[in-house]
């Protein structure tokens, strides 16, 4: 009788944390599924619309954690401008190149994704976390990312994903704005279990009055004052080392990375297609896979990480260099860091040495 009793519990609990992560994003216009249960893939019309619409902070207030990214980024665009018409050089894309292809890529697997979303490591104190929350050019706010990132990895590339690469490209490019933001409309104890999911990030979050008037798990007036210390300190010192030439470079290579970036959901799922390879995308239970640029150059080997997502290394094979994991590590070194999940030695007990014994068996 306790064991039905214990099964009963456990699938009663399931259901429950189904039901949520099925509620805490506020649902696109144009829905998640259609009649049949089938992802619905809206046209770029519809997307776009969907767009104004949940930018639209005059139509609602709450509206402005879906606005902000996108503010960002006009805000970014005339340092792209004088990038291009004024400073360009050689020198200054070589920076450029290297800011946003490594430096933004990597510190976003390090706090947006293995910390604050998933919890794979711990710091030791508020000063290291904090460096790393400002580590680079702040371009996304942790509520957007977090909250919807956990519903990609319950639901990834079924109808609710965020960014479900099956529905295509522009689906995942206006994702952060169309598919990302959380319920406008929760219950308390549900606004309450979405604000646990930024509790460890020093984020201040609102009381459940608060996020009924801003639609918010994270208040605007923080959001901005952080917005507004992070890019004067970013430019302020980017200005000392090389002038408004640097700053300007590096500023642009920011806003090219988080409007880039939106896309890698789309390929690193392999464009909603079945493209695993033997040998090296070993979680076949969704569309993820491992490729060498992101991987090399921000360790975001995509298909290790959803087969462990609590991992602080997702670098697990030889060639599989990690720099997220080589900051995270440092930090662990230096005291910064207090502790930490590696799932390498079990994956390669699991999937590496299971795979050798296969293949001697079949031999034999």
């Amino acid at each position: 009788m306790n064991i039905y009793k214990n099964i009963t519990l456990h699938l009663y609990k399931f259901r429950n944390i189904m039901a949520f992560i099925d509620n805490v994003l506020q649902e696109p216009s144009y829905g998640w599924k259609d009649e049949n249960g089938n992802v619905v893939i809206p046209s770029n019309k519809e997307l776009f619309k969907e767009l104004f619409r949940r930018i639209n902070i005059f139509e609602s207030k709450k509206n402005w954690v879906s606005m902000i990214g996108w503010f960002w980024v006009l805000c970014m665009s005339p340092f792209l401008v004088l990038f291009v018409a004024k400073y360009f050089s050689l020198k200054l894309f070589a920076c450029f190149f290297v800011y946003a292809m490594i430096i933004m890529s990597t510190h976003a697997t390090v706090w947006y994704h293995r910390y604050c979303t998933h919890r794979a490591f711990t710091f030791s104190n508020s000063f290291w976390k904090f460096i790393t929350q400002n580590l680079v050019i702040k371009v996304i706010p942790e509520e957007m990312y977090v909250v919807s990132h956990h519903v990609h990895h319950s639901k990834s590339d079924m109808p609710g994903d965020p960014y479900n690469s099956t529905a295509g490209l522009w689906y995942c490019m206006l994702a952060d704005t169309n598919h990302q933001g959380i319920n406008k409309e929760l219950n308390e104890v549900e606004y309450q279990k979405a604000s646990n999911f930024l509790a460890h990030t020093g984020v201040p979050l609102n009381n459940y009055e608060t996020y009924q008037k801003w639609g918010s798990i994270a208040h605007p007036v923080h959001t901005l004052a952080l917005w507004v210390f992070n890019w004067s300190f970013w430019y302020t010192a980017f200005y000392l080392i090389g002038g408004h030439a640097l700053a300007c470079t590096m500023f642009s290579a920011a806003m090219v990375w988080v409007v880039g970036v939106r896309a890698f959901n789309y390929t690193g799922h392999g464009k909603g297609k079945l493209e695993h390879k033997d040998g090296i995308d070993f979680d076949r239970s969704n569309l993820s896979i491992n490729q060498m640029r992101p991987g090399l150059f921000a360790g975001e080997w995509h298909n290790n990480h959803h087969l462990y997502p609590a991992s602080a290394r997702s670098g697990f094979l030889p060639h599989q260099i990690d720099l997220a994991w080589c900051y995270i590590y440092s930090l662990y070194k230096i005291g910064g860091v207090k502790k930490y999940n590696d799932s390498k030695k079990h994956f390669f007990t699991n999937y590496i040495n299971v795979k050798k014994e296969e293949e001697l068996e079949v031999a034999v």
